[in-house]
């Protein structure tokens, strides 16, 4: 495929994923967004609020992420005016290593649900769709990810996941935020394909494989995209 071809193509994708948006967004608060500031939510982030500007933009905030990460999502939100929300854990990372130690580093799974699931869950009970960057591209464990469906958070409540981008390849991502003039967080530069919590966060392992540099292979999701329950289906 050409540059011209694949230029086109994205610009076809962005026009269905701008249409989606509008058919999803309220303007009534009661729709959010996740963004951990990789590529594809920060373009997600950039088409939504173009359309809402007051969408709340989530992030979660462990205290763990890269010095870069921070810096990055100010700049952007300053710039942007993002209706940025930064969703905290009950604990501190001083009091959490100071009562179980340094979690990530033997049990990934409970640091991630102390510090990522139970903070997101929490503030997710108080909307009605969930609007997320997720792709099929992405991860194994996402190839049968669909646009739209309904996902149960532990207490009951459902919510209409969406994602927008779910078939769009990483060069789609790439190209479009060219396309936009959206700067990306300085740490692709340096090789990561795949940007979480600095202590669980290297160079991938395996270059076909974007994941494969999150949590050095022990295991391929945090926790926030598995469901405790199973939903009912989507209308």
């Amino acid at each position: 495929m050409s540059i011209v071809e694949i230029i086109s193509d994205v610009s076809v994708k962005l026009d269905a994923a701008r249409e989606k948006l509008l058919r999803t967004l309220t303007g009534k608060g009661d729709v959010c967004l996740t963004c951990s500031f990789q590529a594809e939510g920060v373009l997600l982030a950039k088409l939504a609020s173009a359309i809402d500007p007051s969408i709340p933009v989530l992030f979660l905030d462990t205290g763990y992420h890269f010095a870069e990460t921070y810096a990055y999502r100010d700049r952007i939100a300053r710039e942007w005016g993002l209706n940025l929300i930064n969703l905290l854990p009950a604990k501190s990372v001083a009091e959490q290593e100071a009562e179980f130690g340094k979690l990530h580093e033997f049990a990934p799974d409970r640091c991630c649900a102390m510090r990522k699931v139970e903070p997101l869950f929490k503030a997710m009970a108080e909307y009605r769709v969930w609007l997320t960057g997720l792709r099929r591209e992405q991860a194994k464990s996402r190839v049968s990810l669909e646009e739209s469906s309904m996902f149960a958070l532990p207490g009951g409540k459902q919510v209409l996941k969406v994602a927008p981008l779910v078939s769009w390849t990483t060069r789609d991502v790439w190209y479009a935020c060219e396309e936009l003039g959206i700067p990306l967080l300085p740490l692709y530069a340096r090789g990561y394909t795949s940007i979480g919590c600095e202590p669980c966060t290297t160079l991938p392992l395996d270059p076909d494989d974007l994941r494969s540099g999150r949590w050095a292979g022990r295991k391929t999701e945090c926790g926030i995209h598995i469901q405790t329950i199973e939903p009912a289906p989507a209308n």
